[in-house]
């Protein structure tokens, strides 16, 4: 029997899943290849559909700070590395790299928790040094992933953050956003929150092969709409944009957006950093055959003729005839919508409290 097929182009989908495969990360030493040993059978020690395996991580830090100047932050909170969203565009893919794991299919079906996240998020905000500033949550994975419902580790760190009034960012394509609406709608009222929704095709059949496990385009709509009735600040995230296969879309999600109440919005254009441009190209061909070759010639006209740009600044946004033309249809969209009115929230950072010490009691 030949080799085991692990990855490569060689590698058929799996249903539910966004990577077709899972091939080596660039630090790994060994690098396996898929045969066609004539057999018409999955492997004994690989299932025809993988299943999620979640380890339990112990954070040593859980604020992450950022000096990229084209990013609104400057600290993060990341709750999980991996994501079971298995969008197939994700950036942070090839983070999993650096765990000696594929950026393909290990990427949303071997995930870590960092379950004493909270905990440890408690003592460096008790930290006589600590700059209060918004913290970013959830902008490498998804906060809002899949296993979350079970492993409630971003609803404790926003109880953390609630109870000592330190403001915070959300973004999401989870409408699981919807379950801590009673944290998000308290901390609303104090300006100490606002939340983004990510919606990249409202075209479901689209939205099922490239982010297999997120929410549906619609349901993501309709948590805009329940957060905006809770009067939390909430917008959109067009992101990414997707040369010939979505960006014709850009104008129907922001009008559906904004009718269910998102005050502001914005956009990324396709990034495809290190491992990610494989995989998506591979993807391409296996669902979008046709369309394919059309797709990556339009990226390589907007990333002046490269199939990725690196630099901060054009990397969220492009270069060339064709970006132009799709900052202009978001700029005059959003003006007719009326959204990105007040450019920015300006969240309250003066009302931040040093949190107590998990076990010490009130006096009274």
């Amino acid at each position: 029997m030949g080799l085991k097929t692990v990855g490569g182009a060689a590698a058929r989908p799996h249903e539910g899943r966004g990577a077709p495969g899972n091939p080596h990360g660039r630090f790994e030493s060994e690098e396996r290849i898929a045969v066609d040993d004539g057999w018409d059978r999955p492997c004994e020690d690989e299932p025809a559909r993988p299943r999620t395996v979640v380890v339990e991580e112990r954070a040593r830090s859980i604020v992450t700070r950022n000096r990229s100047p084209d990013v609104p932050f400057d600290a993060s909170i990341n709750p999980y590395r991996g994501c079971e969203h298995g969008c197939i565009y994700c950036y942070a893919r090839p983070s999993h790299a650096y765990l000696d794991l594929s950026p393909g299919l290990d990427f949303e079906t071997r995930l870590f928790a960092k379950d004493n996240a909270a905990e440890v998020l408690r003592q460096e905000l008790r930290r006589p040094g600590h700059r209060v500033e918004p913290l970013a949550i959830g902008v490498n994975t998804d906060a809002y992933q899949p296993i979350e419902r079970e492993r409630r580790i971003t609803r404790a760190i926003l109880e953390v953050l609630a109870e000592c009034e330190h403001p915070c960012t959300l973004v999401t394509k989870n409408a699981l956003i919807e379950r801590d609406i009673d944290l998000l709608a308290d901390m609303a009222r104090k300006n100490l929150i606002q939340a983004f929704v990510s919606v990249t095709t409202l075209d479901h059949s689209i939205a099922r092969r490239m982010e297999p496990r997120a929410s549906a385009p619609r349901r993501r709509v309709e948590a805009i709409g329940r957060l905006a009735q809770a009067g939390v600040p909430v917008g959109v995230m067009v992101a990414p944009v997707v040369p010939f296969l979505t960006d014709s879309e850009l104008e129907t999600i922001l009008e559906a957006a904004r009718a269910a109440g998102a005050r502001s919005a914005g956009y990324v254009l396709l990034r495809l950093p290190w491992e990610v441009k494989g995989l998506f190209q591979d993807w391409l061909a296996h669902h979008y055959p046709l369309k394919a070759d059309h797709v990556m010639s339009r990226v390589r006209a907007m990333r002046d003729g490269r199939e990725n740009d690196p630099g901060f600044g054009s990397r969220m946004r492009g270069e060339g005839l064709f970006a132009q033309l799709l900052a202009r249809r978001f700029e005059v969209a959003c003006a007719r919508l009326g959204l990105n009115r007040q450019r920015r929230l300006a969240l309250d950072c003066t009302r931040f409290r040093a949190p107590r010490p998990a076990a010490q009691l009130e006096l009274f």
